[in-house]
């Protein structure tokens, strides 16, 4: 048994109880169980087919075609770059690049070793007009530059630091 099976196991039972073990619920679920773990570790889907009497193949599948979920754990702090063209277009390809070297990141590594920080880049956050855009976990912060972002990133360090 893995160490995530048992980290907040018994609010999983909880969710699916809260919807009565039903099948039909199973993306309800996940999205439930995502929200306690930040992802969905594999031991958890294999648990929650058992519990609603279905294949795992059918759990992964639904966790893998929607690309709202998510199987590799995520850092404290997502960062979401936008990278539409109101964004792309305001070098936002630079913000990028800038993340990931001060954050060690690869184009396989996205997410620190310290499970502090997650990379995504998506295609559209819809605030065009402060282009480019970023938005750590629910903040949105515009008219980024480099030294912005990497002056984001020291602070959000900084008060990690401070808060032990």
């Amino acid at each position: 048994m893995s160490r995530e099976f048992g980290k907040n196991f018994e609010m999983v039972c909880d969710i699916l109880d809260r919807y009565e073990r039903n099948p039909h619920r199973l993306i309800t679920i996940l999205q439930r169980i995502q929200d306690v773990y930040s992802y969905l570790p594999e031991d958890i889907m294999t648990y929650v087919a058992t519990a609603l009497g279905i294949s795992p193949g059918t759990v992964f599948g639904a966790a893998t075609f929607y690309t709202h979920f998510t199987l590799e754990p995520k850092g404290k702090y997502v960062i979401k770059v936008c990278d539409g063209t109101a964004c792309h277009v305001r070098k936002s390809g630079d913000i990028i690049k800038v993340i990931e070297k001060e954050l060690g990141f690869s184009e396989k590594k996205k997410t620190s070793d310290d499970m502090l920080f997650t990379l995504e880049t998506v295609a559209c956050l819809g605030v065009c007009g402060l282009a480019p855009v970023i938005v750590v976990n629910d903040d949105v912060h515009g008219a980024m530059t480099k030294e912005k972002t990497v002056g984001l990133i020291k602070k959000i360090r900084e008060e990690e630091a401070a808060n032990g």
